[in-house]
């Protein structure tokens, strides 16, 4: 393999590790979703166990929601590292085909599809969370604001 031969093949394999880079940032922020949604799990969890009436239905509703948003961003990481898998391979492909020779033109097109289609599984499933979190946010929002307007009142 010449140099400018290994030049050109690196020059292809920028445009893939760009976009790791960019889809490690998603990571990142599933990842982070993903450490509140634990965090916000273990707090409600202590207050089901001291609270009674009332506050138990709504508690038991944000758990389940949570629960459920827990699970869609486990999948819509996994769907992200999967896409970043792929495209991981697409630059070995790259390689392998400079390298010894081979027409891998199909292979390389069928990862670069896999790796898309896994990225936009993954934004979706992220939305959907963006959506569920506002859910919890109208369960917990009415008894803050009846709690403040109840200060709000005393005389």
């Amino acid at each position: 393999m010449l140099l400018a031969d290994l030049i050109g093949t690196l020059q292809l394999a920028i445009g893939p590790v760009i976009l790791i880079s960019g889809i490690g940032l998603i990571i990142l922020s599933l990842t982070n979703r993903f450490g509140r949604i634990v965090d916000r799990t273990r707090q409600l969890s202590v207050e089901y166990r001291s609270s009674s009436g009332t506050d138990l239905e709504r508690i038991l509703s944000e758990l389940k929601i949570l629960s459920l948003r827990a699970k869609i961003i486990r999948n819509s990481n996994f769907l992200a590292v999967l896409s970043v898998l792929l495209v991981s391979f697409i630059i070995i492909a790259l390689f392998g085909s400079a390298l010894y020779h081979f027409n891998m033109t199909y292979l390389l097109i069928t990862l670069f599809i896999a790796s898309i289609i896994s990225l936009i599984l993954s934004l979706f499933l992220f939305i959907y969370d963006l959506d569920l979190s506002l859910k919890a946010l109208w369960i917990e929002l009415p008894e803050t604001i009846a709690l403040k307007e109840s200060i709000n009142c005393k005389p």
